[in-house]
């Protein structure tokens, strides 16, 4: 399925390292926007293109934190509660995340749209309560803020310009070489 759909892009990707196996991690964000999580069929494709052992594949998926190995919502809210966030209010701010959205933590919203996990120091501590949804960074955030961020990311999704797991961000940065 990789391959068929994003032909171009894996040109594009493999284009850029004269070891292709250096193209791997570009390739799993490539598979996860694919499978929408990064399954074991997604992890074989990405072995498939490059070669590898689908146990390479799978041990970089197990230690990168971005990959996911189950299914999750299309924007995954990835919430800092390590301690200096959390002496600014992280863990109340993850429980009205949650809270809003109908979800315990580590869940996933009925519609798919929204998950909601925890995670140690994005390296913004001076910026917290912050979050990263898919590989950007929302910080300084209240009640207010995170309504709105809810309400722009449910308005992208319905006009299809929603960047799932980063895959623009990475596509917009191989055509700028």
């Amino acid at each position: 399925m990789l391959v068929e759909k994003y032909a171009d892009e894996i040109q594009a990707i493999l284009a850029k390292y004269p070891d292709k196996r250096s193209a791997v991690l570009p390739l799993m964000y490539l598979a996860q926007e694919g499978y929408g999580f990064m399954s074991h069929e997604a992890m074989r494709d990405v072995a498939g293109v490059l070669d590898l052992d689908p146990t390479e594949v799978l041990s970089l998926a197990g230690f990168y934190t971005l990959f996911y190995e189950e299914p999750v919502g299309k924007y995954v809210l990835e919430i800092c509660n390590d301690l200096p966030c959390a002496l600014r209010g992280a863990d109340e701010f993850v429980e009205m995340a949650c809270k809003k959205l109908g979800v315990e933590q580590g869940g996933t919203t009925e519609d798919g749209m929204f998950s909601v996990k925890t995670v140690m120091c994005l390296a913004a501590c001076d910026k917290a309560p912050m979050l990263q949804v898919n590989l950007k960074y929302e910080e300084n955030l209240d009640e207010a803020k995170f309504d709105a961020l809810i309400t722009r990311l449910r308005k992208e999704a319905a006009e299809g310009q929603a960047s799932y797991f980063g895959v623009e961000a990475m596509k917009t940065a191989l055509k700028q070489g």
